[in-house]
């Protein structure tokens, strides 16, 4: 009779950890569902370094790289083009400003020719990202 009792001790004593496993993977869908995907201008610059910065939420990144090539959604955009794919991207998120992700190498026409197209379409808030040290 004192067998049959150790066993069921042993057994009241193992810990389910199946519910546990449950909740961990729900929040693990939850937080993919709910996380926000930043997209990238495809192309990677040295940014200029600057004393004071604003840290805000893109809507559109436009990147300049230090062969003056505008690359936006991971695509080269010839200087003709910018107009229009800067009008598709401002459709998808109308709320969200303008970030130009400049090569300290880039020359200051292609930032201007990107912000002046921007303001024609509408555009209000535009910055350009620099590296706050």
């Amino acid at each position: 009779m004192r067998r049959i009792n150790s066993k069921q001790e042993e057994q009241a004593q193992a810990i389910d950890l199946t519910p546990m496993l449950d909740v961990v993977f729900i929040m693990l869908i939850f937080f993919i569902v709910t996380a926000s995907f930043i997209k990238s201008p495809g192309v990677e610059v040295e940014k200029t370094v600057t004393l004071t910065a604003l840290k805000k939420k893109p809507g559109i990144l436009v990147g300049i790289n230090a062969q003056n090539q505008i690359w936006m959604d991971k695509n080269l955009v010839k200087d003709s083009l910018v107009k229009l794919q800067l009008l598709r991207l401002y459709t998808e998120n109308p709320k969200g400003g303008l970030v130009i992700q400049v090569d300290e190498e880039a020359a200051v026409e292609k930032i201007a020719l990107v912000a002046d197209l921007a303001k024609e379409i509408g555009i209000t808030d535009i910055s350009v990202s620099t590296l706050n040290e």
